[in-house]
């Protein structure tokens, strides 16, 4: 592939999936927010990428389709929001009834294969693997153990949601290796 063709690269390591969809829009809030679902190739791109080992490729959706996804990750972000805040009851009505719609949906089954693989299936595997993302995120935000380890980013450029998953529940980080990082860089130069 060239480099204008390459695939996108998404985001992992937030601790669930319904997070790791979450950082498809980068730098939430701020000047510097970035879609990364552009089009039906980056979401399908995002299915093989985080999604399980789904057998054959996910179809290429329509723009109608990456509409829907992008109103998705919105309901996943303000529900998700609510619950930090103590209430999920308190999220939209449209993004609670957008999020039990999207889980209803059929979700990838497991087949064993011949060479002891674990494998996927699904008939519309975009649709099959964002009702994971929407059960996902129904579930974290109804699991009070969970929400007290679910933090947002302490980068101020980076919003991003994570699950705390450290012994002492004290993560500052979406991750060590690039907010940390940033945030550590910056705290050593200001004081020298």
């Amino acid at each position: 592939m060239t480099e204008s063709t390459a695939a996108p690269r998404f985001r992992q390591g937030a601790g669930r999936l319904s997070l790791d969809y979450l950082r498809t829009l980068r730098h939430r809030g701020t000047p510097m927010a970035r879609e990364e679902l552009a089009d039906g190739a980056a979401l399908a791109q995002w299915v093989r990428q985080c999604g399980p080992a789904l057998d054959g490729a996910a179809e290429v959706p329509g723009e109608a389709a990456v509409h829907e996804a992008r109103a998705l990750r919105e309901a996943v972000h303000a529900l998700l929001a609510a619950a930090r805040a103590g209430d999920p009851s308190a999220a939209a009505p449209a993004a609670r009834d957008r999020l039990n719609r999207a889980a209803a949906h059929a979700v990838p089954v497991p087949r064993l294969t011949a060479r002891g693989e674990l494998r996927w299936q699904a008939a519309e595997p975009v649709t099959a693997v964002l009702a994971l993302v929407a059960r996902d995120a129904l579930e974290l935000a109804t699991a009070p153990a969970l929400l007290s380890r679910l933090h947002e980013c302490a980068a101020a450029d980076c919003g991003a949601f994570f699950l705390d998953a450290s012994r002492p529940g004290t993560r500052r980080w979406c991750s060590m290796d690039v907010c940390g990082n940033r945030a550590k860089k910056s705290a050593f130069r200001a004081r020298h």
